[in-house]
């Protein structure tokens, strides 16, 4: 197997050059040029020859490199055609991977899976494009896929968004989706100087283990119809949201008992609540 070797800014600039290409801003490239960031990245997905590793966004395949050294298997999705022919060149002699040229918010990560894991454990380990990096991590998420963790490479204040907790100015609707299937823990920061071309702001790597024993369907459905509502009207109080969100479907009187019923003032706001206190009033609302 061939040895990793485009995190260098020589290598990455040269595989540009020789195939006429530029990045591309509405796939939100930036290429990794430290090879020190993929070493760290796969280390801390734990990467290992028991496992399949489905990145997303491969680019040039300098992470996908160091996945492939590891894992048992590689799935990369890449949604720009143009990169297709370079991926051929980069990874030839990686066996191991498998590239799909795919949008992964349309493709089917189930059957993907089903079909190249071979009943490995599987892993998503990405460098996600920051523009839509919240839709590509909720798909996943709410799909249910059979992640044991994703190990992601995201913009700062969106990590920040991940991992904050009740009160905080970064605390809302993604904190406590990602919190309640997963548990976010933050691997390293990333400056700029770390990509090609350089992006205007830090990144951060965090890793996500995924949960056990979450909610049965309906009561997950339920619980996020309230959390969306809190959050979609911020500066009111919780009991003005929940009454004024048409998908709440659930009168004054019934939320006012709710909220009671939880302990919680009737000027309370949705920030100030964590998930467990979420989960009881989504309970009380529709039990």
């Amino acid at each position: 197997m061939p040895q990793p070797y485009l995190a260098k800014p020589a290598a990455a600039i040269a595989v540009l050059q020789k195939y006429g290409l530029h990045t591309q801003k509405k796939y939100g490239q930036n290429f990794l040029i430290d090879a020190h960031i993929p070493e760290k990245i796969t280390e801390a997905a734990e990467v290992g020859s028991e496992d399949c590793c489905i990145e997303i966004g491969p680019g040039i395949g300098t992470l996908t490199q160091y996945l492939a050294e590891k894992a048992g298997c590689v799935i990369a999705i890449e949604v720009d055609k143009g990169l297709l022919p370079v991926l051929s060149e980069t990874l030839e002699g990686y066996g191991n991977t498998t590239v799909i040229s795919a949008d992964v918010l349309k493709v089917d990560m189930r059957e993907l899976i089903s079909r190249y894991a071979e009943g490995r454990q599987v892993k998503v380990v990405a460098n996600l494009p920051y523009y839509i990096t919240t839709p590509i991590l909720m798909s996943m998420l709410e799909a249910g896929l059979p992640a044991v963790s994703y190990t992601l490479m995201v913009q700062k204040e969106v990590a920040d968004r991940m991992q904050a907790g009740p009160g905080s100015k970064d605390y809302g609707a993604l904190s406590l989706a990602v919190q309640y299937h997963t548990e976010p823990e933050i691997v390293m920061q990333v400056p700029p100087g770390c990509f090609l071309p350089q992006p205007k702001v830090g990144s951060t790597v965090i890793r996500l283990k995924t949960r056990d024993g979450l909610l049965p369907e309906e009561e997950r459905k339920a619980l996020f119809k309230v959390i969306r509502a809190a959050f979609g009207q911020r500066r009111k109080t919780l009991y003005n949201s929940l009454r004024n969100a048409p998908e709440i479907g659930v009168d004054k009187e019934r939320i006012a008992q709710a909220l009671e019923s939880c302990g919680l003032r009737a000027d309370v706001r949705g920030e100030a609540l964590s998930l467990e206190q979420f989960m009881e009033l989504a309970e009380k609302l529709y039990s």
